[in-house]
C-alpha cells in the first residue's frame, strides 16, 4: 500500500495519537473515510473528458 511497510504505519499512528490524542482518532478515521468514499463516488461520475477538442471530428 502506497509503499509503506508496518513499521512506517506504526510510526505514523504514533505520530497522530500524540498530535490528535486517542479521543480525536475516531473522528478523524471516520472523517477521512467519508472523504474518501465521495471523492472515489465524484471520479466515477465525472465523464472522462481531458480534453473538449479532442471530441470534435476534424474538419476535411
Amino acid at each position: 500500500m502506497f509503499g509503506l511497510g508496518v513499521p512506517e504505519l506504526v510510526v505514523i499512528l504514533v505520530i497522530l495519537l500524540v498530535i490528535f490524542g486517542p479521543g480525536k482518532l475516531p473522528q478523524l478515521g471516520a472523517s477521512l473515510g467519508e472523504t474518501i468514499k465521495s471523492f472515489r463516488k465524484g471520479a466515477q461520475d465525472e465523464p472522462r473528458v481531458i480534453n473538449p477538442k479532442d471530441e470534435e471530428k476534424p474538419q476535411q
